[in-house]
This record gives structure tokens, sequence and C-alpha cells, in this order.
């Protein structure tokens, strides 16, 4: 099976219903198709709706399961940051890509901006301001301890 071109053809159709731009993935798990989707962007007026999140979001809904640690995902475009930083939180272990970064910058999807705040190049598009001192955010980590000590995944620790 074309993984690819799946993700491929899910874009098609994506663009073609005006859901987003040229965007898809396929998520695979075992051989099985799990989700093959395009990013919905536009339909959702979502920044974060690229066709990778889409994907892991799908995939976690219909496995019920945060853990795709057993999925490889199938990206018609190297994935931006967020997108990784998804694909790592859900434990994907395997990406593969068609067109890269620069490819889809070529065609005015740039993620550069991204690449150089997180790579330290470029800090001025954002002020991250740390607080501290909220003793109701301190107690948060207690207060999930104490809700789910029973029953939870070990989120992060991947």
């Amino acid at each position: 099976m074309d993984y690819m071109k799946m993700a491929a053809d899910a874009t098609v159709a994506g663009m073609e219903k005006k859901f987003g731009g040229p965007f898809g993935a396929t998520l695979v798990r075992n051989g099985e198709v799990i989700v093959a989707v395009s990013n919905t962007m536009m339909k959702d007026t979502d920044p974060s709706a690229h066709a990778e999140m889409i994907a892991v979001r799908e995939a976690c809904k219909k496995l019920d399961t945060m853990d795709l640690s057993d999925c490889e995902i199938y990206a018609t475009c190297e994935p931006c940051p967020m997108c990784v930083g998804a694909i790592l939180w859900a434990g994907i272990k395997k990406v593969y890509y068609s067109n890269t970064r620069e490819d889809a910058a070529k065609h005015g999807f740039s993620d550069m901006h991204l690449r150089h705040y997180l790579d330290g190049s470029d800090k001025s598009p954002l002020d991250m301001i740390h607080t501290g001192g909220c003793p109701e955010c301190d107690s948060l980590w207690q207060t999930f301890t104490e809700l789910n000590s029973n029953d939870v995944e070990k989120v992060g620790e991947k």
C-alpha cells in the first residue's frame, strides 16, 4: 500500500473542499491505515490544524490511547516544529516525509520563524515571561496526582 499517495490523495480532497493547504498525512499501525487526512486550518480556522496534528488527534481518538509508539506517520511535507512536538508526545518513532521545509518555503509556507525561535537564533517574536509564585498553580501537580493516582498513563515519559 502506498501510504504517501494516500496522504497526497487526502490532501487533494481537502484542498478541493477548501479545508486547508497542500499538506496531508497518513498514520499507520502494523501495516493498517488508522487515518489518512489533510490539514483543516481553513475549515476550522485553527492554526494548529496541520495534517500531522489532525492525524495524531484522530488516531488517538480512534485507538483510544495517547500512546502511538507502535505507529508510523507518512507526511506529504517535512513536519514543522509544532507537529514534531505532537509526534514526539504521542511516542511515534518513525516519520516519512516527501517534500522538505525548503520546498514548502518556496511555495509560501515557511516555518523558519518557528525553527529560528526554537534554536535560539531569533527570540524577538515572543516574550516568554516566567511569573512563578502562584500557589494555586504550584498545587496543580499534587491535585493531579491525587485525582489520578490509580489510573494514569505516565504522560511525557516516552
